[in-house]
């Protein structure tokens, strides 16, 4: 069945308030195909919605998923209400099917869910300037705050060991050891980088064990193409995209946040002259996520704010290294090497960080 039939077939499943009149795709998102549901009221008002099929390959257990997209966006709309605020706008609210379940799954097995469309907000895909990441940064704190006292143990990890950089770290030593495509002559300095901070690999993942940071409610993709911008304030008002919702540390959110958005090159940039991690960018994010958070951080998450940012982009890094030696057989490359480049972009990132340790702690002491 083609994917025209498939919505088709799924629209007739979700209980939409009237008439659907139009539906179309949405280029947004690199994981599952996204379409916006148009439909007319007796009114004659029309309603949008947001139709989606699941990625099933990368988020293997649809059920899992669900359960937590529905359990943690129910648990901010009833905050939200307490506080005065506007469910509508400010999380995430599911459309059931007609038999009251959260997602449909059709004849042969692939799965549809529905959100209500948030209207008069955008999202952009990429960091024009210091108040959109500060504007991110306020939103994924607050979404920290929001969850501050969800049972994280209660999530399912909808992709096992996303974030374990210890694990990260043992898969890129089972692909040097096994050089699948004789790479490893090719990268000793990229290796020797890596191996030169094994310890640092262990920092967060031995805290977390320990107890000294709390398990907590982590989003896993902090982007801020994952925000919705109110059209009028330019204020944010919804975080997004909630399939890697699972629990872990809120040092992971923060630093690929400061990984992604605070790097003054492209994510595969070959001139790694170019690479730096903006300062200018790390304290407005540093300063929004802390005003989002509103006292939700411990002592040791204040303290370990900079190390996030370095270990998340170390371990993306690896990733990328991993995949490089292995034929590159996960991430999607467009030339030669592009997994190889995308790795030294990250690795001159952390010997950025390295540089300016000081002056990011001092920025993070300025704000908590």
């Amino acid at each position: 069945m083609d994917i025209n039939s498939q919505i088709d077939l799924a629209i007739q499943n979700f209980d939409f308030e009237g008439k659907v009149i139009d539906k179309k795709p949405l280029k947004k998102g690199h994981i599952n195909d996204t379409f916006c549901i148009v439909c007319e009221t007796e009114n004659k008002q029309n309603k949008k919605y947001i139709l989606q099929k699941i990625n099933t390959n990368i988020f293997k257990n649809p059920d899992e998923l669900m359960e937590n997209v529905v359990n943690v966006t129910s648990y901010i709309r009833k905050i939200v209400i307490e506080n005065g605020g506007n469910p509508e706008r400010e999380t995430l609210n599911i459309i059931p099917t007609k038999n009251g379940e959260n997602y449909y799954k059709d004849k042969d097995g692939d799965c549809f869910r529905v959100y209500k469309f948030i209207e008069d907000a955008t999202t952009y895909d990429l960091v024009q300037n210091a108040q959109d990441f500060y504007e991110s940064a306020v939103a994924f704190g607050n979404f920290q705050r929001l969850l501050s006292n969800f049972p994280a143990n209660t999530l399912y990890e909808t992709i096992p060991n996303f974030h374990n950089t210890v694990d990260r770290l043992n898969k890129l030593k089972e692909a040097i050891q096994k050089d699948a495509v004789n790479r490893v002559k090719n990268v000793k300095e990229e290796i020797d980088f890596v191996l030169n901070r094994e310890k640092d690999c262990h920092i967060i993942c031995d805290l977390l064990e320990k107890g000294e940071i709390p398990l907590r409610v982590t989003h896993n993709d902090t982007k801020l193409n994952n925000i919705m911008i109110d059209n009028k304030t330019k204020k944010a008002i919804c975080v997004i995209d909630l399939d890697t919702v699972m629990p872990g540390t809120l040092l992971n959110d923060f630093g690929d946040s400061i990984r992604f958005g605070a790097s003054t090159a492209l994510e595969d940039e070959q001139d790694l002259s170019k690479v730096e991690c903006s300062m200018e960018l790390f304290e407005a994010y540093t300063k929004g996520f802390i005003e989002g958070v509103k006292g939700n951080l411990t002592d040791k998450e204040k303290e370990m704010l900079p190390m996030g940012a370095k270990i998340i982009t170390l371990e993306c890094g690896i990733r990328f290294l991993t995949d490089y030696l292995q034929g590159d057989t996960y991430f999607k490359i467009d030339r030669d090497n592009h997994n190889l480049d995308r790795a030294r972009t990250q690795f001159k990132l952390v010997l950025d960080m390295e540089n300016k340790w000081e002056q990011m702690k001092n920025i993070v002491k300025k704000y908590c």
